[in-house]
């Protein structure tokens, strides 16, 4: 029977590792420091602030509050204030910088003030929209709206489709879903159609090719549908940062979109460094 390992035992890194020696080596290495071609500082920015909106409801900013939220990001604040005067909307700001709330808040908004008001909402993914209803469910929950919130896709049991047809305030779904599942039965989902105040796009920028003209034709189908019930609904886009937001998203709404681009989310700061 072989005895254990008996010798000296040596750390695999005997001085102190990470980014910054990682950096500092290579920096300090003259064959690997000559092929870098930029070397840059991204300082950090504060964040901006902005009160409670006057018109949000009292028991969605009592929810905020105890999630710890005693104010706003300036660009959340303002998609709130744009959203409920009827503008359709695009918010391009960097990832992580609570993006979602632009569309939450109104949506919570328009049911606190009425019973029958419903939402839509359109995730390129399955994944997507699961993740986004768990959140829904619990902002609505603190918030005290009984309205609902369901995904409907092809995972969905037929008995919770029903619900959801009947029922819920939001459908969550994906624009396959919207076209062959919801759309050609509209005359079942008058009730829904009918209050429908808000469509959300989430990750609009991944709304291109023939993909993205698939979703501009949908949506142009949705608009007709709704006023046929009497609903004229809002829309309400997000993306990440992208070149052309406000052009890419009037196009697949076929009207002007206002732009939210100034982020009022802190950011650390970043170093960026390019090797040929």
């Amino acid at each position: 029977m072989e005895l254990a390992f008996q010798g000296q035992r040596v750390q695999p890194w005997p001085a102190p590792e990470g980014l910054a020696q990682l950096i500092s080596r290579w920096l300090g290495d003259p064959k690997i420091s000559k092929n870098f071609t930029l070397d840059s500082e991204i300082p950090a920015t504060l964040a901006t602030f902005a009160p409670f909106p006057d018109g949000l409801a009292t028991p969605i900013a009592d929810a905020l509050r105890r999630r710890g939220m005693n104010s706003l990001y300036s660009h959340q604040a303002e998609a709130f204030e744009r959203s409920t005067a009827g503008q359709p909307i695009v918010v391009a700001t960097p990832t992580a910088s609570g993006k979602s709330y632009c569309y939450l808040l109104p949506v919570l908004q328009s049911m606190a003030m009425e019973p029958e008001a419903r939402a839509l909402f359109l995730f390129p993914t399955k994944a997507l929209s699961r993740d986004q209803e768990a959140a829904l469910r619990a902002l609505m929950t603190d918030a005290g709206i009984s309205h609902g919130a369901v995904t409907f896709d092809g995972d969905t049991p037929a008995d919770a489709r029903r619900a959801a047809r009947d029922r819920s305030g939001v459908i969550l779904t994906n624009p396959d879903m919207l076209h062959t599942g919801i759309l050609p039965h509209h005359a079942s989902w008058a009730r829904f159609f009918a209050g429908l105040k808000y469509v959300v796009i989430d990750e609009l920028h991944t709304y291109r090719g023939v993909f993205g003209s698939h979703l501009a034709n949908v949506l142009r189908r949705v608009d007709r549908i709704a006023r046929f019930h009497g609903a004229t609904p809002r829309y309400i886009m997000a993306s990440a940062t992208i070149g052309n937001p406000a052009e890419h998203a009037s196009k697949m709404l076929g009207r002007d979109v206002a732009l939210i681009d100034r982020n009022g989310a802190p950011s650390g700061s970043k170093r960026v460094l390019v090797y040929n």
